[in-house]
């Protein structure tokens, strides 16, 4: 290769090979076995298959920090006829990369947005009390939703129902939260996580079991591309600007707060999280 021509030609070819890959039918990840006791962090994720595309941390965190990785499918999206279909996909999906599955009802919770939160009181409460149940249940030291402004509805419908339930339950510990990004980008990122060539292989190939949904739209295969510029931003959003690049090729972005005594606590310092680095040590105080 001598020109750029050929660099953005060979990305053109790549994009076209993966598509002639196949989808899913991966064995599962050999993952060590946890503990009855091992600490649970909580995936809120919209729709089926964001549990792979904002995985990167929550991945890291199976692997290297034995937490407990739980994907509460709190809608399993809007079309009725596909939503059995899209649950068989994410047990696949989720069976491969080593998360356990949480359903909220049995073909999820509908109506996840801000006009069921403003028009209709009562059965908002209702998926509130489902999603503090859950806290209940599962007394999660780190939870993961998307941030407030992530554009589809229904991202940002999950990111109410979370705050709300939050408001209402009283754990006895501290409670580290993640807000996620994937539809609008986060103004506000204060962590970017570094994911290595197995992680990046395993987000992939953990959404390409989302059958139904990259037949339609392949964004599988440019989910490396995504994690590339979530590098280029967040050396400058995350590291302050004009800050020098931590030279990683593939990350995620995320908004580290704690909440505690019905609160977040004063907002954290700036980090990177490089894939040297263990995922365990993350949440020091």
């Amino acid at each position: 290769m001598k020109t750029y021509r050929e660099y953005v030609q060979a990305f053109t070819d790549l994009l076209q090979t993966g598509k002639q890959l196949p989808f899913g039918g991966v064995p599962p990840l050999q993952l060590p076995p946890l503990p009855a006791n091992a600490p649970r962090a909580l995936i809120f994720a919209p729709h089926p298959d964001d549990e792979c595309i904002i995985g990167g941390l929550p991945l890291r965190l199976r692997r290297e920090a034995g937490y407990r990785v739980i994907n509460v499918a709190v809608t399993q999206g809007s079309k009725k006829s596909r939503q059995a279909e899209r649950l068989v996909e994410l047990k696949a999906a989720c069976d491969y990369i080593g998360f356990e599955l949480l359903q909220t009802a049995p073909n999820g919770l509908e109506g996840v947005n801000e006009t069921t939160r403003n028009s209709q009181s009562a059965a908002w409460a209702d998926k509130v009390a489902v999603i503090r149940k859950i806290f209940e249940q599962t007394q999660p030291s780190v939870i993961f939703f998307p941030h407030e402004l992530d554009w589809n509805t229904s991202h940002i419908g999950v990111h109410r129902l979370v705050v709300d339930a939050l408001t209402q339950w009283k754990p006895s510990h501290r409670v580290e939260t993640i807000e996620t990004e994937f539809w609008g980008q986060m103004p506000t990122p204060n962590l970017m996580v570094e994911s290595s060539e197995d992680d990046v292989t395993s987000l992939v190939i953990g959404t390409s079991f989302h059958i139904g949904e990259v037949q339609r739209n392949p964004y599988h295969l440019i989910l490396p591309a995504w994690m590339i510029d979530n590098v280029r931003r967040g050396t400058e959003i995350v590291g302050g600007q004009g800050a020098a690049s931590p030279g990683y090729n593939y990350g995620t972005l995320y908004r580290h707060r704690r909440w505690q005594s019905g609160n977040w606590e004063s907002p954290l310092k700036h980090r990177f999280l490089g894939k040297s680095e263990s995922a365990a040590g993350l949440f020091a105080a």
